[in-house]
């Protein structure tokens, strides 16, 4: 099945905004592109504070935990300019995530805009967007710059998307891998899916009651919401 759904949200068929996250929602996690980001943060923090490469890896994770993104942890405790860490760590190559036509199709098949929200950059999102087919799909990116470089789950990049592409809370809803994320999100009012997955860092608080979908297949997931937005204008 592609999603369950644990509680009554906005009726997919009359969603107005779709809000996805980027990293491991766009793309399956088991594309590894993920694990290359680690890896160059790794590399970085290794360099920079001359660690050991086990120490670099321990305090990348000690500080996603700490602060929401590694490099929020690193700014505040650490002074990195945070345009030099992430030029370093988004030269990535994108080979390894594959074509996804079923989920390029149900997304072109939604009514209504798309914007990503990503604690990544805009250069990353273009040209994962592009290598995906859906550069076209999507009228808008919020970024981690745009949000002052205070991620996910902090309330401000949420309402600075908001406000930036004139959202009404109440019809939009937010795709994201990382459970705890979607707190906020449901707060100011949107419907909230997340999509499952085995990383023990993204499932804390998978339970939440801010959860109103959770999806095993995106795509089956947003063709479905795609036939419901068709019944809903022909009735």
């Amino acid at each position: 099945m592609a999603y369950t759904t644990r509680r009554e949200g906005r009726p997919l068929g009359e969603v107005e905004t779709w809000i996805f996250d980027l990293d491991n929602t766009l793309y399956p996690a088991s594309s590894g592109l993920f694990q290359q980001v680690q890896d160059r943060m790794n590399a970085f923090i290794r360099d920079r504070l001359a660690l050991s490469p086990e120490a670099a890896a321990e305090l990348r994770r000690t500080y996603f935990l700490r602060h929401g993104t590694t490099l929020r942890g690193l700014m505040l405790e650490e002074s990195i300019d945070p345009h030099e860490f992430l030029a370093f760590v988004h030269e990535i190559d994108l080979a390894g995530v594959p074509p996804d036509p079923a989920l390029v199709a149900a997304i072109r098949a939604l009514s209504g805009r798309k914007i990503v929200h990503t604690n990544g950059s805009v250069r990353h999102a273009e040209r994962l967007l592009g290598h995906l087919g859906l550069a076209e799909s999507f009228s808008g990116i919020v970024d981690i710059v745009a949000a002052e470089f205070d991620p996910k789950p902090a309330l401000a990049g949420y309402r600075l998307l908001l406000r930036r592409h004139a959202v009404d809370p109440n019809g939009a809803l937010m795709v994201e891998d990382i459970a705890r994320n979607l707190a906020p999100a449901a707060e100011l009012g949107m419907t909230t899916a997340w999509m499952r997955n085995d990383h023990d860092w993204a499932a804390i608080d998978a339970d939440g009651d801010y959860i109103h979908h959770v999806v095993d297949d995106l795509a089956g997931f947003l063709a479905a919401a795609a036939v419901l937005q068709n019944r809903e204008q022909r009735s």
